[in-house]
């Protein structure tokens, strides 16, 4: 029945064996082997169990395994469309779909939770408040999200992120302490401040911001909306051109293009965007030059540009190079696209490279220009807040 060593102290040889009964069996300290006689077909049996118990316990591990995974899976979505719906951005929703879309064209921005922007801001305290403006529609916000966030130059406003929460939809912009331009030219005492160097100096940075969007970015970008108000100021008076979510991507090889829905700010529009709803580069240079003016023709024709000048620089050292960027400026604003020069020329004619030649007289969008769109059926509409109304538009 079974046979084991019978040198239990290692000292001795032979076998131990068992005939009937398994009789007289002892543990050994340090054990030894004992073989047992077993039948062929128990053997087959023994080994048929333990294969079928071991197909068993494998079967049962990975179901609960599987159940366990699924129901985790299962957990983690229903708590993430749960916090979606409370920060108001369920996937699907026609005011919210944005969040999804922006993660589908790999924006890499951080996105803001609302109470931190109300703790930052004071909860949105007045004196923290350095103007506003209208996205408009869901596209407004994303155009210019996808515009802003693949766009780095010193003289463009850097987005630092997003927020969508309920119907709120912000962008966070780096602090801009000085304001906007329009806060310095157009009020009394604080254009006081602005000195020909400081103007000069604004007058470049934006001209560069521009040809930086024109040309060397990696997506062509026209603007349509410069003006004072969308160029914000740094602590060192650097300007920043703001606001894109009226611009527009040009394709590589798309050099102008047509809209029956103009939209801007009348009085920085060139004439055939208003009036054709014709936009280019052009149609930026043209926003440019009554930015660097804001002023009449019939100053220049009479021979009176020196009147053109503000108070605190008519007494300027470098009147000439005033005399000289108002030139430039009356480049920009003439009537025909083709006239004006681009943002690389402008940018050169403004470090005095090139000859400068006599302006034709500018393109202004007037009342009677309103009406001839409205006859062609073109569609206007004013959708950029300046806080201006206007009828009749001429330059500053």
């Amino acid at each position: 029945m079974a046979y084991a060593n019978l040198d239990v102290s290692g000292e001795g040889s032979g076998c131990l064996l068992w005939f009937n009964e398994l009789v007289d069996i002892r543990v050994i300290e340090n054990g030894q082997d004992l073989y047992v006689r077993m039948a062929a077909s128990e053997f087959g049996q023994a080994g048929h169990n333990w294969n079928k118990a071991k197909t068993i316990i494998v079967i049962s591990v990975v179901s609960t395994a599987t159940l366990i995974l699924g129901l985790a899976i299962s957990l983690y979505i229903w708590k993430k469309k749960e916090w979606q719906k409370r920060e108001g951005r369920t996937i699907g929703h026609p005011e919210q779909g944005y969040y999804q879309e922006s993660k589908n064209e790999d924006i890499e921005l951080p996105l803001f939770h609302l109470v931190a922007i109300t703790k930052a801001t004071d909860n949105f305290a007045i004196n923290n408040k350095l103007g506003e403006g209208g996205f408009g529609p869901v596209y407004k916000f994303k155009n210019e999200v996808v515009c802003i966030a693949k766009l780095q130059h010193r003289n463009l406003v850097k987005l630092l992120g997003y927020c969508i929460q309920g119907e709120e939809r912000m962008l966070i912009y780096e602090f801009m302490p000085n304001n906007n331009l329009d806060s310095f030219i157009f009020d009394q005492s604080q254009k006081m401040l602005l000195d020909w160097p400081k103007r000069f100096h604004i007058i470049n940075g934006i001209a560069r911001g521009l040809l930086y969007l024109h040309q060397d970015s990696r997506l062509r970008i026209i603007h349509r909306d410069l003006k004072g108000s969308n160029i914000l100021l740094d602590y060192e008076m650097n300007p920043k051109i703001l606001d894109f979510g009226l611009a527009r991507i040009f394709g590589a090889n798309e050099r102008q293009a047509n809209t029956k829905k103009v939209i801007g700010t009348y009085g920085y529009m060139s004439p055939e965007y208003a009036i054709e709803g014709l936009f280019s580069v052009k149609s930026d240079v043209f926003s440019f030059g009554v930015l660097v003016l804001e002023i009449a023709w019939r100053l220049y024709k009479e021979d009176r540009t020196r009147e053109l000048i503000d108070e605190p620089i008519q007494n300027s050292r470098n009147i000439l190079e005033v005399l000289h960027s108002i030139h430039v400026g009356l480049l920009c604003v003439q009537q025909r696209p083709e006239d004006r020069p681009n943002m690389a020329s402008v940018v050169l004619l403004l470090g005095g490279e090139g000859a400068l030649t006599h302006p034709k007289q500018p393109g202004f969008f007037i009342e009677r220009n309103l009406l001839e769109a409205e006859s062609t059926g073109s569609e206007v509409e004013q959708c950029s807040a300046n806080m201006v109304s206007t009828t009749v538009v001429e330059a500053r």
